[in-house]
């Protein structure tokens, strides 16, 4: 019998067991892994951030290169047509395949003459049968933007195949996160099939920023250009970018502020431009795309100035979180004389904001898990926190721990089991092994009141 009842009472137990969560018995802090840094964005399309004028442009983008913050864009997603301003990939492929541009050299043939000939493009007037270095022919192709130097370029680097060199445009612009971008040759004359948008070469105009060479080539306003195998012979060439050629045009849309980069246009694309602009310790990227061609106004230039205008006047740059400065704090286990831990910006964030608002006008929405476990490194990374402006999204920066803090081994223990008798599962476990035990009790009386009673029966029936 009483083989029985403690078979019974394992088997109940068991069963209550393995009824209970998978996870009961684990309870640990969820920490946060995000690899984003800071990131940040603002909505043109609310007034904050909206320029009170109207674009001559049909598309762009304005990006604060400091902060890497879109503050503004227009149609930046739409399928363009980029003319040259293309070359600011063609640039770019240069240069990560040439190895030396200043000992490196390319002749001109009949090949390229006969792939221009006759489209009244613009061209670096280059003869068949000049050589240049490719350093040179950077300054013939963005110059004076010069589609004989490109054809020149993307034969030299694609080892005579310029098919091959526009395959490795394209695989380019994919690296470089661009999703709305297909070319079909290196100079930018027209093709239904050759397209961008204004978000896309901005990615390219911020990435060929990084290389050699490219702000002291786009930035050029005249440039000799001599063939290496005919020195005698020289030719001037002038920029298309008005913006940086003070004596352009009377000097109408000169800009001290402006740096490069690239023009286009054709009548498909209408008139295109991309330019930077420094001013008061701030750096912007511009890109206008499909202003209108058929205009006595350079209206990409004028939509550029306004803009530039508009965001140095109207806007600031602003630390709104230090890394020194906590920015919120989450309570910490199993640590000794710690219930707490603090947490900072990984690193310092800059954002743009209207003249006049502080960084105390800020709002910080902190994105943490209820608890973390020591052992805690000074600057792990626990989670993040979103900064935000008239409910504008600023910036999502990842928050660390601001101090070392150890584990204590008896605070582990003592706190572990405390959250074992507290828990839901230990108390159900406990509930039903008292229940068993107090059942178990009231049988055991039972069987041995039972077992007394039969004794008394077979005593009497001996008399």
């Amino acid at each position: 019998m009483k083989k029985r009842l403690l078979s019974l009472m394992l088997m109940l137990t068991v069963i209550v067991v393995s009824c209970l969560p998978a996870n009961a018995a684990s309870k640990t802090s969820s920490l946060s892994t995000d690899s984003q840094t800071v990131s940040s964005t603002l909505n043109s399309s609310d007034s904050l951030f909206k320029p009170d004028f109207k674009l001559n442009s049909k598309a762009a983008i304005l990006v604060n290169l400091d902060t890497d913050t879109t503050v503004f864009s227009l149609n930046a997603d739409k399928k363009m047509y980029p003319a040259s301003t293309t070359k600011i990939m063609t640039f770019i492929i240069v240069m990560e395949h040439v190895k030396n541009v200043d000992t490196e050299t390319a002749t001109y043939s009949e090949k390229e003459y006969k792939m221009i000939e006759g489209t009244g493009s613009s061209n670096a007037g280059m003869k068949v049968g000049e050589k240049f270095s490719i350093h040179q022919l950077l300054y013939a192709m963005m110059v004076p933007s010069g589609n004989d130097a490109a054809l020149l370029l993307a034969d030299y680097v694609g080892g005579g195949d310029i098919n091959k060199f526009v395959n490795m445009m394209n695989q380019k612009a994919k690296a470089l996160g661009c999703t709305g971008t297909h070319f079909v040759n290196p100079n930018g004359l027209h093709n239904p099939n050759h397209y961008t948008t204004a978000h896309d070469l901005s990615l390219m105009a911020k990435y060929a920023l990084t290389l050699n060479y490219f702000i002291e080539v786009t930035n050029t306003t005249v440039y000799n250009l001599t063939p290496l195998n005919k020195p005698g012979t020289k030719r001037q060439l002038t920029t298309t970018n008005y913006m940086i050629d003070r004596g352009a045009k009377g000097g109408e849309y000169y800009n001290p502020y402006v740096k490069g980069i690239k023009t286009g246009h054709t009548d498909e694309s209408g008139r295109c431009l991309v330019t930077t602009a420094i001013f008061g310790g701030r750096t912007y990227l511009c890109v206008l795309m499909g202003a209108p061609v058929n205009s006595n106004t350079c209206g990409e230039m004028v939509d550029t100035t306004k803009l530039y205008r508009w965001i140095y006047t109207n806007f600031n740059l602003v630390q709104i979180a230090s890394a020194n400065e906590p920015m919120c704090e989450i309570p910490l286990k199993y640590a000794w004389n710690h219930d707490s831990v603090t947490l900072c910006p990984e690193k310092d964030v800059t954002a743009v904001l209207p003249e006049g608002v502080s960084a105390n006008s800020v709002d910080v929405t902190p994105n943490v898990p209820s608890f973390a476990e020591a052992p805690v490194q000074k600057g792990q990374v626990i989670g993040t926190a979103t900064l935000t402006y008239a409910q504008q999204k600023l910036a999502t920066v990842r928050l660390v721990s601001s101090a070392t803090v150890n584990r204590s081994e008896l605070v582990h223990s003592v706190s572990t089991a405390q959250e074992i008798f507290a828990a839901p599962w230990f108390i159900a476990i406990f509930t039903v092994i008292v229940v068993l035990l107090i059942v178990y009790i009231i049988l055991a009386i039972f069987y041995s009141r039972h077992k007394r009673n039969i004794r008394r029966v077979k005593k009497y029936r001996r008399f």
